[in-house]
């Protein structure tokens, strides 16, 4: 395995890790901002840089967009978090994330739903994209 695919291994098993712990801690049926706050502290305990609430460019044909769309948590600037606090997730949800990692550039992303009683079983979808070399 490459340094930077054996890299984003590891940082997939530390966010996941963050992400359950704070799953563990408060349950489902929060508001998805409680989550996000909360995440962000466990991120800043391991000391993994990110930004939170990263706002996406859009170019479209030369022309910079002012879409103000915003990635929940982009950590390392390799892997797109989007968070979500609802009662089933729809393909819109992936296709959003897809999206965010695309106009990102990012190889790696990693979408929660924190409205589940097992986060790890029921409420994390990992994706990769053209950029995971």
């Amino acid at each position: 395995m490459n340094t930077r695919k054996a890299f984003l291994k590891e940082l997939t098993y530390k966010i996941n890790g963050a992400a359950i712990e704070v799953h563990k801690e408060l349950g489902p049926g929060l508001l998805e901002s409680v989550y996000h706050q909360c995440l962000i502290h466990e991120l800043k305990n391991q000391n993994i840089y990110f930004q939170t609430e990263k706002l996406i460019e859009v170019n479209y044909k030369g022309l910079n967009l002012d879409t103000n769309l915003r990635c929940d948590i982009l950590v390392e600037n390799s892997i797109c978090i989007e968070l979500k606090a609802v009662k089933e997730m729809l393909p819109v949800h992936d296709a959003q994330i897809l999206s965010y990692m695309k106009l990102l550039k990012v190889p790696k992303g990693i979408l929660y739903n924190f409205n589940v009683y097992n986060l790890f079983n029921q409420g994390q979808k990992t994706f990769v994209n053209e950029f995971f070399i």
